[in-house]
């Protein structure tokens, strides 16, 4: 299971992780960056949630609708 983690710096920043848990643990943190602005958190929580999405497997293969 991954979630994404935001936390307060020591420089008074927003950190964001995407963290990993394995039985009620976390056994892998990857820290996206850091911002300063609302807008750069805003980025940084989708970027966090581009790197989740990416180990999941879709439910459907819907390419076969795409137009070409």
């Amino acid at each position: 299971m991954a979630f994404i983690r935001k936390f307060e710096t020591s420089s008074g920043k927003t950190g964001v992780q995407v963290c990993y848990k394995r039985q009620g643990k976390v056994v892998k943190t990857v820290h996206v960056g850091s911002a300063e602005t609302e807008k750069g958190l805003e980025k940084l929580v989708k970027e966090a949630q581009s790197i989740i999405d990416k180990d999941k497997n879709p439910l459907f293969d819907l390419r076969q609708f795409d137009r070409k």
